[in-house]
């Protein structure tokens, strides 16, 4: 077996523990939100990490994964790794977009605010809802948040979460945050692991776990949207790293080597 097939088995166990939780979630009929508090110290670590798949800090993301792979990688193997990521995020920006388009699905936080027993006059219609231009939706959703003060007192937010359920708006299939995150993760690994560095691939496989925890816990995901947009992750990944190695084919005693 080349050490190139045996780092692609690898990262298909690594996917494999990606997509475990919401594919349980989604074999039990279950979901994670609402579940804890919105107000409390765990929800805000949520809150920053995803943020750091949200426009622009993503991109300052991207910077950082790619410095320090700069720092520790040979310098053609790096070259490699920068097109894939470029041409992988570009791909999961473009598909994102499309499909939220086309299914036009409700966020969970959103849902959940329509099924909630609010004044009359705050009382959010799903239908009405995506009907609205953007500030309109940000402004229902403030509306029906305060309402809910006064209905669910002990139902609270973070103020921080409150203005990302406002700026988060659009629809919720698939999770661009998931693609993102997974996308960068098993793509980066890749190269990574040919570099000889598991102790980063394991600190980004942990992050994009957490990425896709903190979607559906803060309300932004079913475990269905992340499931999915863990298996697109993986193709546009794998279809990334395969364009890159025809652009630019690696020394042949670095892909073909033994396994360790």
């Amino acid at each position: 077996m080349t050490h190139s097939a045996y780092l692609f088995r690898r990262l298909g166990f690594a996917w494999l523990l990606l997509a475990s939780i919401p594919g349980l979630l989604l074999l039990t009929q279950n979901q994670l939100f609402p579940l804890i508090d919105l107000h409390s110290h765990l929800a805000q670590t949520l809150y920053w990490i995803t943020m750091t798949g949200t426009a622009p800090y993503g991109v300052a993301t991207v910077l950082f994964v790619l410095a320090i792979a700069y720092r520790l990688m040979p310098k053609t193997l790096f070259m490699n790794l920068f097109l894939a990521i470029g041409l992988s995020q570009v791909i999961s920006l473009s598909v994102s977009h499309t499909l939220k388009s086309y299914f036009k699905e409700p966020r969970p936080n959103l849902v959940f605010l329509a099924e909630q027993a609010l004044p009359t006059n705050e009382q959010l219609s799903l239908d009405a809802f995506y009907q609205l231009d953007k500030q309109g939706r940000s402004e229902t959703i403030s509306n029906a948040l305060d309402s809910l003060k006064v209905a669910e007192p002990e139902m609270r937010l973070d103020s921080r979460i409150h203005q990302h359920w406002e700026n988060e708006i659009g629809y919720s299939f698939p999770s661009g945050h998931t693609i993102f995150a997974v996308t960068l993760v098993l793509t980066a690994s890749y190269y990574l692991l040919l570099a000889g560095l598991p102790s980063l691939v394991i600190t980004l496989w942990s992050w994009g776990l957490l990425m896709g925890l903190s979607r559906m816990l803060l309300g932004m995901h079913w475990p269905q949207d992340v499931l999915f947009s863990t298996f697109l992750a993986a193709f546009i990944s794998c279809l990334s790293v395969f364009l890159v190695s025809k652009l630019r084919p690696l020394p042949q005693a670095l892909v073909n080597k033994p396994k360790p």
